[in-house]
């Protein structure tokens, strides 16, 4: 699938606001290849940092 991350952009190679995404879902939360080109495990209802560096985001479902 892919996903529209929609919110604040946080890290160097996480999310940016606006940017496009290729998603699996696993376990209740979303697979995303995100900047660093790597996949890592995101909240469905708000993608955000661990540390709460950044008040995250949500998504939008492209296809």
């Amino acid at each position: 699938m892919k996903l529209r991350y929609i919110g604040e952009s946080f890290g160097l190679d996480s999310l940016t606001d606006g940017n496009v995404y290729k998603a699996t879902e696993e376990n209740s939360m979303y697979c995303v290849i995100d900047d660093s080109g790597e996949d890592y495990l995101y909240s469905k209802e708000n993608p955000a940092p661990l540390d709460g560096s950044s008040k995250g985001g949500k998504w939008e479902v492209i296809s």
